[in-house]
C-alpha cells in the first residue's frame, strides 16, 4: 500500500535529506544539488516558491535509496 505524501515546500525536503546524511554542496540556478558520500550521483532539488509535486518528491526519495516511511520520519 503506498502511502500518501504530504504537500511539501523544497526547504522541507532538503531538510529531511540533510536529516539522512546528505550535504548541500551548491546552488546551480534554481536548484539545490545535494550529495552524500557512497552515492555516485548528485541529486537535484527544484528551489521554487511553490509546492514540489509529489512525483517529483517520490523521484527524490528514490534517488535518495529511501522509503517513503523512512522519509516521512525525517520531516
Amino acid at each position: 500500500m503506498r502511502q500518501d505524501l504530504p504537500v511539501l515546500k523544497p526547504k522541507e525536503v532538503v531538510a529531511a535529506l540533510e536529516k539522512a546524511g546528505f550535504e548541500v554542496k551548491r546552488r546551480t540556478g534554481s536548484h539545490v544539488i545535494v550529495y552524500k558520500l557512497g552515492f555516485r550521483r548528485p541529486i537535484s532539488i527544484p528551489q521554487h516558491p511553490r509546492d514540489l509535486p509529489k512525483g517529483t518528491i517520490r523521484a527524490i526519495i528514490r534517488e535518495a535509496g529511501l522509503t517513503v516511511e523512512e522519509f516521512m520520519k525525517l520531516l
